[in-house]
């Protein structure tokens, strides 16, 4: 297509030389970079955390300060283990320290600002250069290749309240650079999805993106409305877990393997599963990531660790040994692709989202969602929210073939996993509502 041609080669060249923006330049590093050998990535990383480290210390009040408390200096961090001398990074620290965690030379007024979702509580003030949003914007260029997109191809995107152009300047500017085409998913229903797709048809986009359980229930619709044909190139979910079933359901709908990409509004990407589906390759060109135990030691290959990140290209508002508040599962393992960078296995939950049974053990509330949905028949979406220890809530949108004693069953054996004891209500709605952020929750749990 001539389009996609020209803005890729013409129109962000163009912007490069105007704005000075490294988007272009940055992406084709990375496409290059990628097939460079572990070993050799590790090395530039640690040598990006190295240049990172000693620019918090020099220049930024506020890790000066986290430095001295620990008792160390940048020149004695050598390995991962002396790294793990400095503090965890914490969502209160953050909201407490606010615009004090600049370092030296940054303004507020002279950066980008972005909020968080604040879906596991209040939202998060985050502050970086316009370079930085750049990499970023090259790396995701690079991942979203790995779907079959080219840049300047048209995008169809499953989100929450999308920030739509409103001008004709800005209608303009989206056509040429990265026309979007958007499903709005705070107002999803038959009305929204038949002008989704007949759009869709004008537009032709070759990449649908979006929440993952978003694109579960655009899949939905297009089979309860018998709608067929809208095939792209290739299909990435992201900002929630995407479950086995529901994976099953987009891809046998849209006749295309889905690509499940993880990150967050704070670094950014994270991890991408690439064309081999093999588990998930950790961005350790802009992030170093550590995987920990409860013990407080690096979790073991195979095992469920807390994700912790250090953002090595975030010099404006450093993010050091940061608590992303998910589980992860690192691994041993090398993909098939060839490529450097190396493995997770996937995500296990978010903390915030693991339940807890009366022994204080944690359940991922995800897997168990899983489980109950593949378990029993005539449920099309669940939500648990857990308020107390044994007190639980259950929000269901069944369809036809769902029963009474469906739902009888439905409680004794999720007793059968906390408690007999447990308080199980079922609450039958008519459609479980996203976050303001437009993700979905599928376990909420109140026991701290």
């Amino acid at each position: 297509m001539l389009m996609p041609f020209i803005r890729r080669n013409i129109v962000e060249r163009l912007l490069a030389l105007k704005n000075g923006s490294v988007k272009l330049e940055c992406w084709q590093e990375l496409e290059k970079s990628q097939w460079l050998p572990e070993e050799e990535l590790r090395a530039i990383q640690w040598q990006c955390l190295q240049t990172l480290l000693n620019a918090a210390y020099t220049g930024n009040t506020f890790y000066r300060q986290r430095f001295e408390a620990a008792g160390i200096t940048p020149d004695m961090i050598s390995t991962p283990d002396d790294l793990r001398r400095l503090p965890i990074l914490t969502k209160e620290e953050i909201r407490a320290a606010g615009p004090s965690m600049l370092s030296q030379g940054f303004e507020v007024e002279n950066l980008q600002q972005a909020k968080t979702g604040g879906s596991t509580g209040r939202s998060l003030e985050l502050y970086y250069t316009e370079e930085c949003s750049e990499r970023r914007n090259g790396c995701a260029w690079r991942h979203d290749r790995w779907a079959g997109w080219q840049p300047g191809e048209p995008v169809a995107a499953c989100w929450g309240n999308p920030m739509l152009p409103k001008t004709v300047k800005e209608w303009l500017q989206h056509w040429l650079v990265q026309p979007i085409l958007y499903l709005d998913t705070m107002s999803v229903n038959d009305d929204a999805v038949r002008s989704f797709v007949s759009q869709w048809h004008r537009m032709k986009p070759t990449l649908l993106f979006g929440h993952a359980h978003s694109l579960y229930l655009l899949a939905c619709y297009l089979k309860k409305l018998n709608i067929i044909g809208l095939q792209p190139k290739g299909i990435i979910s992201s900002s929630m877990m995407l479950i086995p079933s529901e994976r099953q359901v987009i891809e046998e709908t849209f006749g295309v393997r889905v690509i499940d990409r993880y990150g967050c509004e704070e670094v950014s990407l994270i991890a991408c599963e690439c064309e081999r589906h093999e588990g998930m390759h950790l961005n350790i060109d802009h992030l170093f990531i550590e995987f920990i135990g409860e013990d407080g030691q690096p979790a073991a290959a195979g095992e469920p660790g807390k994700i912790v990140v250090t953002d090595l290209i975030n010099t404006a508002m450093p993010f050091i040994r940061y608590q992303v508040e998910d589980v992860g599962i690192p691994t041993d393992r090398r993909c098939s692709c060839g490529r450097g960078l190396p493995l997770m296995e996937g995500l296990a939950g978010r903390v915030a989202d693991f339940l807890v049974k009366p022994d204080q053990t944690r359940v991922a509330g995800i897997s168990l969602i899983e489980n109950t949905l593949t378990r029993f028949t005539g449920l099309d979406q669940m939500q648990i929210v857990q308020h107390a220890l044994l007190d639980f809530e259950m929000r269901l949108v069944v369809g036809p073939t769902y029963t009474e004693e469906v739902g009888r069953e439905l409680i004794t054996y999720w007793k059968s996993v906390f408690s007999e004891d447990a308080q199980i209500r079922l609450v039958l709605l008519d459609a479980i509502l996203p976050e303001q952020s437009g993700k979905f929750r599928f376990s909420i749990c109140h026991v701290k």
